[in-house]
């Protein structure tokens, strides 16, 4: 899978739950910082990861993830 893909159903998952606009996430966005991710909100973009690109990750490993950029590495190396 092509990483302009991943990265854009990374935005798609992080923009429902974050409720921004894909638009503006950048790959240097921390979503925590940046985008306003809370703790339980973590967990909910790690599910949603999960369920859009039928994956399962290493929580303790997806949870020490701290931007975009990162995320889309991060899955990528799952779904290749």
């Amino acid at each position: 899978m092509e990483r302009a893909e991943i990265r854009e159903r990374v935005c798609k998952v992080i923009s429902q739950v974050l409720k921004v606009d894909a638009g503006q996430i950048r790959d240097e966005h921390t979503l925590v910082a940046d985008l306003g991710a809370e703790s339980v909100q973590a967990i909910e973009l790690m599910a949603g990861f999960e369920e859009e690109f039928d994956i399962e990750m290493d929580e303790d490993e997806a949870l020490a993830v701290q931007t975009v950029g990162a995320a889309v590495d991060f899955i990528g190396k799952y779904v290749d």
